[in-house]
């Protein structure tokens, strides 16, 4: 960042019932979110942290790409 500090991009904390993925971008970038499946949508918790109770394949592979393109967007507005 220009003050010198880093930016905050994501993490996973494991809970005693959950999982939750924080994911920094698409509090920065919102418009991250509009292609999301409803499925992820119900996911959600506040405006960057998706919670999961068990394994779901088919939104891991969306959020890895929703990951993906939030670094993307990092990168280019020079967070990176």
């Amino acid at each position: 960042m220009k003050n010198k500090k880093p930016m905050y991009f994501g993490s996973v904390k494991i809970n005693k019932n959950y999982v939750s993925f924080h994911l920094m971008p698409v509090y920065v970038f919102p418009e991250l979110l509009e292609s999301i499946s409803p499925e992820l949508q119900k996911r959600m918790q506040g405006k960057s942290c998706f919670n999961f109770k068990a394994t779901d394949a088919r939104l891991f592979q969306e959020l890895k790409e929703l990951t993906r393109a939030g670094y993307g967007k990092y990168q280019k507005a020079g967070y990176l």
